[in-house]
C-alpha cells in the first residue's frame, strides 16, 4: 500500500469543523489537497483517491476499479473541475455517483456533476430527503455557488450493494450525524468510506436538526467496530485512521 500527499494552504474563515465534535486551530486549519493515490492491499482492485472540496476541506473520494478504468466518486460536494482533474490523473472514466449524506459540502454540486457526465446518483438513505430539499437555501445562507435539490436514482438502505466497475461496496445505515447518512464499505480491500459518522480523534456532530447523539454512538459500535480493527477509513474531513486506532484513542468512543 502506498499513499503520496501534498499540502496546500488556503485561506479559511473557521475557527471550528462544521460536521466534527473537536474545535480546529484556525492557524493550521488548512485545507489538505490530498490527492491520496493509494492502490488498497492485495489484488482488491481498488485503488482510492481523495480530494478535499468546498470550504469546508470535504473529503471527496474517487474510487476506482483498476480493472475497468471505472470510477464511482464519492460526496462532490463542490469544486467539480478539481475532482474531474484527480480522475483524469488516475486515468479513470466517471460510472457512478455515490452519496453519504445531504449535508451541503457532501453533496450540494451532487446534481451539476451528475449532469456534467450523465451519470446517475446513488444515496443516501431517503431519511436525508429533508436536507436535500434544503440545499438552495443552505447555498445562499453559506455563500455557495448556485446549488439544486434533487432526487437520486436510488436511495440506499442498510444490507444495500453498489457497484461500478468490476467492484461492489456493502451499504451501512449509520444514522446520528443525520438520520440518513450511510457508509459504504469495500470489503476485500478493508476500507471504508464513512463521510461525518467517525473521524480520526473525533466523531460527527449530532447537535443539528435531526442529530442524535446515542443513535451515533450505537452506528459507530454496532455497524462499524463489527467489521474489524485492521479497517482504514476515509473520514469526511482530515486525515484517514484505522477502527482499531479509533477503538484505542478516540476520546469519544475508545473502548472503555
Amino acid at each position: 500500500m502506498s499513499a503520496t500527499e501534498r499540502d496546500t494552504d488556503r485561506d479559511t474563515d473557521r475557527d471550528t469543523d462544521p460536521d466534527t465534535d473537536r474545535d480546529t486551530d484556525p492557524d493550521t486549519d488548512r485545507d489538505t489537497d490530498r490527492d491520496t493515490d493509494r492502490d488498497t492491499r492485495d489484488d482488491s482492485g481498488l485503488r482510492v483517491g481523495v480530494i478535499p472540496v468546498t470550504p469546508f476541506a470535504q473529503n471527496c473520494s474517487l474510487l476506482v476499479c483498476t480493472r475497468t478504468g471505472r470510477a464511482a466518486v464519492v460526496d462532490p460536494g463542490g469544486d467539480l473541475d478539481h475532482i474531474d482533474a484527480g480522475l483524469a490523473q488516475m486515468g479513470a472514466r466517471l460510472e457512478k455517483i455515490l452519496l453519504t449524506h445531504g449535508h451541503i459540502d457532501h453533496c450540494g454540486q451532487a446534481q451539476h456533476y451528475a449532469e456534467r457526465h450523465g451519470a446517475p446518483i446513488e444515496g443516501p438513505h431517503e431519511a436525508d430527503r429533508f436536507w436535500i430539499e434544503q440545499l438552495e437555501s443552505q447555498g445562499r445562507m453559506f455563500g455557495f455557488p448556485p446549488l439544486a435539490s434533487f432526487e437520486p436514482q436510488r436511495w440506499l438502505v442498510d444490507g444495500d450493494r453498489v457497484g461500478f466497475g468490476e467492484l461492489e461496496l456493502e451499504v451501512l445505515h449509520c444514522p446520528g450525524h443525520t438520520p440518513g447518512h450511510v457508509v459504504f464499505f469495500h470489503r476485500p480491500s478493508r476500507l471504508a468510506v464513512v463521510g461525518d459518522v467517525l473521524f480520526q480523534g473525533s466523531i460527527g456532530r449530532t447537535h443539528i436538526p435531526r442529530g442524535d447523539h446515542e443513535t451515533l454512538l450505537a452506528s459507530i459500535r454496532h455497524k462499524l467496530w463489527p467489521l474489524g480493527d485492521d479497517v482504514t477509513f476515509v473520514p469526511g474531513h482530515g486525515p484517514t485512521s484505522t477502527f482499531g486506532q479509533e477503538r484505542h484513542s478516540n476520546p469519544f468512543v475508545a473502548d472503555r
